[in-house]
Formats: C-alpha cells, structure tokens, sequence
C-alpha cells in the first residue's frame, strides 16, 4: 500500500464514523517526519477517542497496520496515530483551532479536503 492509498484509507475510515472537517497534507517535501499528514475533528471527547480507536482497530484488522505511536487517546481532546509514512492528527474543536496544522503545513497546493 502506498502512502497515498493508506492516506485516503484513512480518510475514508474518519469519514465513515462520522469525523469533521477531514483534510490530508502532503508533507513529504517539507519533513523527513512522514509523506502525509491526516487532519480531522470529532464532536466531543467521547467522538475523538471512539474515532481514533476505531481506525486503530480496523487498519490492524484489514490491512495489518499498527501505529508505531500514539497519544492522546485517554484524555479525548486531540488524539494523534504514527502510522511511519502517514501521521493522523483528531482534534476536538478547541485544539483544532489552537493547533492549527493546515495552516501551518500547507502552502497552497499540498492541502486537499477529504469529500467522500
């Protein structure tokens, strides 16, 4: 599976359980860190881990994937998944607006809102 194709799995998967406001970066011109950064948001806390644990569970089911980190899950206010060539990031509202990755990591062209 390619980082693009694992990037869109991903999406898909958010989208299917309800994320917001799912967005995937390139990045691999810019850091050594990973090709593509994941951006979604959950409604509550409750929505973040349940959507972050969802994803965790069926990548390792379907295709084998587990993160190499992970962080966040217990509080539910931002949730992020290491998968090496593919960083999710799942924020609740308030860390979205705070943390604001797409503004820092994009440069107008590597930025594409996720539309299932």
């Amino acid at each position: 599976m390619t980082s693009l194709e694992k990037t869109l799995e991903i999406c898909k998967l958010l989208s299917s359980k309800k994320a917001k406001g799912i967005v995937y970066i390139a990045v691999e011109n810019k850091t050594s860190l990973c090709d593509y950064f994941v951006v979604a948001g959950g409604t509550s806390k409750t929505h973040v881990k349940s959507l972050a644990e969802n994803l965790e569970e069926i990548l390792e089911k379907q295709h084998c994937l587990t993160p190499r980190r992970s962080d966040g899950l217990r509080e539910g206010r931002w949730a992020v998944l290491d998968y090496a060539d593919v960083i999710v990031h799942i924020f609740g509202d308030e860390e979205r607006d705070f943390y604001n990755l797409e503004r820092l990591w994009e440069d107008g062209e590597n930025l594409v809102k996720f539309e299932d």
